[in-house]
């Protein structure tokens, strides 16, 4: 596929996260709190989907493994919100199935050329050994977010974004902005200086709100 189209599907993604980050943003700036809106996992999900497949075009492992982890913590929010229980119980089935089985069946596929998926992700002269640790180590520390989020909100019974999550986010971010910057990938670099306003600015907020 042409290097230009892959760079379009990646700030298509990007721009999603873009938009779900600016929608939370605004409504949290109207609420005068930090507040985790149904629009904000809806268009998380679409992102991550799309940004799963430019990864995987991308031959970047990094990438692929941070959609993965935050991938399910988005399902479960969508569901926190009871969006899935206002679904007639066939299309929840089928949307949830497709949902559930799409990075499964991504892996059974990985798996049946275990070698030739290595060799790109793990041999690719454009992105040495240590530059895919230091990347994934990035996408970790920024997908664990959602995995504290996740837990958080069951203690609590409700979807919400605490504190932790934002500054989980900034540590997460900065790491992913280094790696784009070395990778020389304008789609990581633009998606996530965007974002790294909106961390610091949410966690400015829910210091405020907490205070007051």
């Amino acid at each position: 596929m042409d290097k230009w189209l892959i760079y379009a599907l990646g700030f298509i993604a990007q721009g999603l996260f873009s938009a779900r980050t600016l929608v939370q943003w605004f409504l949290s700036e109207k609420a005068k709190k930090v507040v985790s809106p149904t629009i904000f996992w809806v268009l998380s999900l679409i992102a991550s989907y799309i940004f799963f497949i430019y990864g995987w075009l991308r031959n970047d492992f990094a990438i692929m493994l941070g959609q993965v982890i935050s991938y399910y913590v988005y399902i479960w929010n969508l569901g926190a919100k009871g969006v899935w229980s206002k679904m007639g119980p066939t299309w929840r089935w089928l949307l949830v199935s497709i949902l559930l089985l799409t990075p499964i069946v991504g892996i059974c596929f990985m798996t049946g050329e275990t070698q030739s998926v290595i060799d790109a992700l793990f041999k690719n002269r454009d992105i040495p050994l240590w530059l895919v640790l230091f990347g994934s180590a990035g996408q970790v520390i920024f997908s664990l977010r959602f995995v504290y989020q996740m837990i958080y909100s069951k203690i609590k019974g409700e979807s919400l974004l605490p504190a932790g999550f934002w500054i989980i986010s900034l540590v997460g971010s900065a790491t992913i902005i280094s790696y784009g910057i070395i990778r020389r990938d304008p789609v990581v670099i633009l998606g996530q200086s965007f974002g790294f306003l909106s961390y610091t600015r949410n966690l400015y907020l829910w210091i405020k709100n907490n205070k007051s």
